[in-house]
């Protein structure tokens, strides 16, 4: 059958009958389904195509009432042509056409906008009564598929009520967090590992025990939720409450993301207290726009405010961001830390990262110390300043007396 003879005005029912437009790639079927509608008086037929691609210009040119579209065609198959015809020809009924009965097949034509999925084999009644429902805008399928196609929308159904619930749990979890002035703030402090003396804190959340999940599960909870930057800067302004309880000549350290860092809301939370504020953005974080970034963090570091990299040998990102961001710290990952008195790869590693820092000018802070050992290692390294439940655990503010020198 030549297109070229198919040209019909458009409009519904411009004969009187149902126009059908047909995608099939294999001839013989195509020309039974073809003959099969031309025998009906209240059916008209517009054209039949070989492909899917064939089938969604014809359908966009002569928009029929119904195209009955094999599922696995070439050119993309049912789905494309589906999702396709019904942007370009909204009007046009969709009936999936196929031998596969697997209810995978039905559900993704069901998806793509289709309104019936007849299996091919099915009775010619029952294929013309389908058409006929379809442009009455209702829908049909097989026998063969429709317990299993209820079933799986039932199962489709609950889960996605399971997870709305999960999220309106989540949401309302980060929310009253976020409502109650933020979570609360315990402070670990950082030493100076030559004089033994505390140079800064780095501020942790803690969250509610009712949820007693711990902190990245909360900001991943916020994330997914869309609240991130929300819950980061109440975490932020909880923190910077303490501020008067912390030694004037300490600094204190606060975890961001780089979509907080960016915000606008930011430079306000943190004010005028900038120059004691360092923030720390984790190896983990990925930054979109580093330009971006430091463009945002201008007036932070214009007052002063500084920036640490932080979880650095952890993975690849920790040095480009090092390169990137230009921090005033480099956060060494604690599981670099854990072990370097003993393991020659740990010990290895960290002495570049500590050279490379040293030859850049940019102190390192060594996370996660829990022995003497380690503390008499990183020294001989050469480290700066470092921090760790050996030295001091996390607390409320005011601190706790610091360690006696080590």
């Amino acid at each position: 059958m030549s297109n070229s003879h198919l040209s019909v005005p458009r409009g519904r029912h411009p004969g009187g009958g149902v126009r059908v437009l047909i995608a099939e790639d294999k001839d013989t079927f195509r020309q039974a389904m073809s003959d099969l509608i031309d025998g009906e008086a209240d059916l008209d037929l517009v054209a039949a195509a070989a492909d899917a691609q064939e089938a969604i210009d014809l359908a966009e040119r002569l928009r029929p009432d119904v195209a009955l579209l094999d599922v696995k065609m070439p050119a993309g198959g049912g789905p494309r042509a589906t999702r396709e015809i019904r942007r370009r020809s909204p009007n046009t009924r969709i009936i999936a056409l196929s031998a596969y009965e697997d209810r995978s097949f039905v559900l993704e034509m069901l998806q793509a906008g289709a309104t019936g999925y007849m299996v091919k084999g099915t009775a010619a009644s029952e294929i013309i009564e389908a058409i006929k429902r379809a442009d009455q805008g209702k829908g049909t399928l097989s026998s063969e598929v429709t317990a299993d196609v209820i079933d799986e929308l039932s199962g489709q159904l609950e889960r996605q009520d399971r997870e709305a619930d999960a999220r309106r749990r989540q949401h309302d979890r980060v929310k009253g967090v976020i409502d109650s002035d933020g979570p609360d703030i315990v402070f670990q402090p950082v030493f100076d590992l030559d004089s033994t003396r505390p140079v800064g804190v780095e501020a942790l959340a803690r969250f509610s025990p009712d949820y007693p999940a711990p902190p990245d599960v909360w900001f991943a909870d916020a994330a997914a939720v869309g609240m991130l930057v929300e819950l980061e800067l109440a975490a932020v302004q909880s923190a910077l409450s303490h501020m008067n309880e912390l030694g004037r000549d300490l600094w204190m350290s606060v975890n961001v993301s780089p979509e907080t860092a960016m915000s606008t809301d930011f430079v306000e939370v943190v004010g005028p207290d900038a120059k004691r504020i360092v923030i720390e953005i984790t190896e983990h974080a990925p930054v979109d726009d580093y330009d971006a970034l430091n463009a945002a963090l201008k007036a932070f570091r214009d007052d002063g405010g500084r920036l640490a990299v932080d979880d650095a040998g952890a993975g690849f990102s920790s040095l480009r961001h090092i390169l990137r961001l230009a921090p005033d710290f480099i956060k060494l990952d604690g599981a670099l830390t854990r072990g370097i008195d003993t393991d020659q790869t740990r010990r290895a590693l960290g002495a570049a990262l500590i050279s490379f820092a040293s030859e850049i000018g940019v102190p390192i802070i060594a996370e996660g110390i829990e022995t003497q050992e380690e503390v008499d290692a990183l020294r001989a390294l050469q480290v700066t300043c470092g921090q760790g439940f050996f030295l001091a655990e996390p607390a409320p503010l005011p601190a706790p007396e610091v360690m006696a020198a080590r």
